[in-house]
């Protein structure tokens, strides 16, 4: 394939991209599309349209996107949001002020010689595009003094990399610290979490055992302790009531609709009572479940005082009445055996996962490294068919296995684009069928948050990515060959597998390519859960909560977005030097993803939770990493190119290493923690302790008669005298 088919692929990329935005700005502007296209703005009270709906026009969004400050994503998204942004423009800035000495310094480097000619073999992508060997290292001889240049550009991408990471997380510092000093109230700094609870003594509650405990350490500011308890069972006939709820408000709608339709006293729904309501008696739908619902809730507050009386467990959350001594109590050693009160932050209430709240200290760490051998295996045996799919999907092996496909593949358009996306579309597709299971294995470390589970899935999806995509691919895309050469000389493995790195370049140009044009594209006009939502509320919903649920967003996905750009960044950086014609290609991936996911976090996205940044140290452990992985890589194919002074590398990984401990050990802890200087700026009110402690208690124990001031068991208050109310 020729350089002009390449540019042909690339400039079918961008027309799909055109041709979605185009249909994201007729789809948008439909009324009964709103829904689909400015949930966020619908549900915060805001009119969908800004400026009204006959001013739009197909750049609109874009002025939408490029006019909103900081604060609007604050505001409509949250501070995590925030974070993520200044993670897109931080990484943006590093490929534009690397571009801009790189492409400006090294493409007329390459470009002027002629090691291509000189030698067919020596290229960065596999010999496909000649005119893009010559804006490569493979243009320069080997010892050529113009290395020189490219050692030096090695040394100023890093220096980039430390100013804007830097100044990034000093930015995110910021953040958190204003986010958190709020005067408004956050139930979650005024609790923590106590686990690993020892054994109680004979005659004493759990719950007698926390209030106690924590009222002699905290005698003034100690409120009030949930204790966690088993909720299975009460968790079930939660569900089933709720269930039930939902089809009587189903089976409400639908006789209304009735009625509308002409029929003054409407049609009564009916269902069978047997299994799936295909068999049994046929019954009054309203009457029945209206008398279901009767029974259930009766079941449900029996089973409330059962389970807070008799089903409590080694774990619960303490109350104190100041958010200082909340964070100072975060951050104490409360006993001196490892494994006996752990007391840690608590998380939110909707980000809490009660189920892993009471595994043990030591059972925990074993989970945690069982995890981490399930994830190294998954790992090590995704390589292969990754691999394999690499060597495989190739126009040309694909006519050979399939014989039946040539007619069609060897028509002239359908050959390009094929030969230019088929390996990257069939990773992609590979690629989402992961992540499910990375926080799967994440949940089961017994991990509390939901934030910190999608953290943790982040980083095993990040590591899974570098490693089969980055190194995988680059590998299994000269595997048959190189098994060859290696069983002629089996010494040859080490420098094969060097030079098979570069030999890449083309294939994760058009990687990013089809990343940033058609993934962009479909995020931005949203075709796939608009299709859904419309054939959801024509055959499936019947209720306002059906239709809500069939419309609602959902969150930004950072389990799979922010490793997806560490992967990103990852391919740009690594090939940055080697063939800097891919920074461009990263550089309009991260300009539009900001754009079009800023339209999106201030239209379209709903935050499930919110850590106040907590991602950001994650995110700059993955921007180091692959500072990292860069470095080594340039210093291994310098050294591949038998450059003289590849030697002059060797500080570079290690600058980077001592770069990442100064900036841990400067800004982590304050992530990990909230510091008392913060936690100690004054409220504009006083805290309705009441409803901070109501926020924590699950959805199945709340009590149905909102009289009822309070349970007794895991939710009894402690009086201020020491009595148990």
């Amino acid at each position: 394939m020729e350089f002009s088919s390449f540019l042909t692929s690339l400039g079918t990329s961008f027309i799909i991209f055109i041709i979605l935005m185009l249909l994201f700005t007729w789809l948008s502007a439909k009324r009964g599309n709103a829904v689909v296209y400015y949930p966020n703005r619908i549900l915060k009270g805001l009119e969908p349209w800004e400026g009204g709906l006959k001013t739009r026009n197909p750049l609109a969004w874009i002025r939408e996107a490029l006019s909103s400050t900081e604060q609007d994503i604050i505001n409509l998204s949250g501070i995590d949001t925030a974070v993520y942004f200044v993670f897109l423009g931080t990484v943006l800035g590093i490929l534009v002020l690397s571009g801009v000495v790189l492409l400006l310094v090294l493409l007329p480097t390459a470009s002027t010689d002629d090691e291509v000619k000189k030698n067919a073999k020596s290229t960065t992508s596999k010999g496909t595009f000649n005119d893009l060997d010559k804006l490569s290292m493979a243009n320069i001889e080997e010892r050529s003094p113009r290395l020189w240049a490219f050692l030096i550009a090695v040394y100023w991408v890093s220096l980039v990399t430390y100013v804007l990471s830097w100044k990034a997380y000093k930015r995110v510092s910021a953040l958190r610290a204003t986010a958190l000093m709020s005067p408004e109230v956050k139930p979650e700094q005024f609790a923590v979490l106590v686990r690993d609870l020892p054994d109680v003594t004979p005659g004493q509650t759990r719950k007698e055992q926390v209030d106690s405990y924590f009222k002699s350490i905290y005698p003034d500011t100690f409120y009030r302790s949930l204790v966690v308890t088993n909720n299975k069972k009460v968790d079930k006939i939660w569900a089933e009531l709720e269930g039930y709820r939902k089809k009587l408000a189903r089976t409400e709608a639908i006789y209304e609709e009735s009625i509308r339709k002409g029929n003054s006293e409407g049609k009564r729904p009916t269902n069978k009572t047997g299994f799936l309501g295909l068999c049994g008696k046929q019954v009054d739908s309203i009457e029945y479940y209206n008398e279901k619902i009767k029974k259930m809730t009766q079941k449900l507050e029996a089973e409330q005082k059962v389970t807070l009386r008799e089903k409590q467990l080694g774990a619960a959350l303490v109350f104190f009445t100041d958010r200082v001594t909340a964070a100072l109590a975060a951050q104490s050693l409360h006993a001196q055996m490892v494994d006996k009160w752990t007391v840690t932050d608590a998380p939110e209430p909707r980000q809490l996962i009660w189920t892993n709240l009471t595994i043990k200290f030591f059972v925990r760490i074993v989970r945690q490294y069982m995890v981490y051998v399930l994830v190294f295996l998954t790992i090590v045996f995704y390589m292969i068919p990754i691999g394999f799919i690499s060597a495989i999907t190739t126009l040309e092996n694909l006519r050979k296995l399939l014989p039946f496909l040539k007619p069609i593949v060897d028509q002239v358009q359908i050959k390009t684009v094929l030969e230019a996306y088929l390996p990257q579309l069939a990773l992609i597709i590979f690629l989402a069928l992961l992540p499910m299971f990375l926080l799967f294995l994440s949940k089961i470390e017994g991990i509390p948050s939901g934030s910190h589970v999608i953290r943790a899935a982040s980083g095993k999806y990040f590591y899974f990515s570098v490693l089969n995509v980055f190194i995988g691919v680059t590998i299994g895309g000269t595997l048959f060959d190189t098994l060859k050469s290696v069983e002629e000389e089996p010494n040859s493995l080490v420098p094969l597998l060097a030079k098979s790195l570069p030999g890449n370049a083309t294939f994760f140009i058009t990687f990013v390519a089809l990343k940033f044009f058609v993934g962009y594209g479909l995020e931005l006009s949203r075709i796939v859960p608009l299709i859904i939502y419309h054939l959801r509320r024509k055959y499936l919903c019947k209720s306002e909560a059906e239709i809500r649920e069939a419309w609602f967003p959902g969150d930004i996905s950072y389990a799979t977005r922010v490793p997806s750009d560490m992967l990103i960044i990852t391919i740009v950086l690594c090939y940055s030097v080697i063939a800097p014609v891919i920074i461009p290609f990263g550089v309009l991936y991260f300009a539009l993803g900001w754009l079009v996911l800023r339209n999106q976090a201030l239209k379209v996205y709903v935050p499930s939770y919110e850590s106040y940044g907590r991602m950001w140290p994650h995110m700059h452990t993955r921007i180091m990493g692959a500072l990292l992985l860069y470095q080594v890589t340039m210093l291994g194919y310098f050294g591949v190119i038998q450059f003289y002074y590849t030697p002059i590398l060797i500080p570079a990984p290690i600058l980077s290493l001592l770069f990442y401990y100064v900036c841990r050990r400067k800004f982590y802890n304050a992530f990990c923690h909230t510091a008392l200087e913060v936690a100690s700026q004054e409220l504009k009110e006083t805290p309705n302790m009441e409803l901070i402690f109501r926020s924590y208690i699950p959805p199945s124990l709340i009590p149905e008669k909102q009289e009822d001031e309070q349970f007794e068991g895991a939710l009894s208050r402690v009086s201020r005298t020491g009595t148990f109310v």
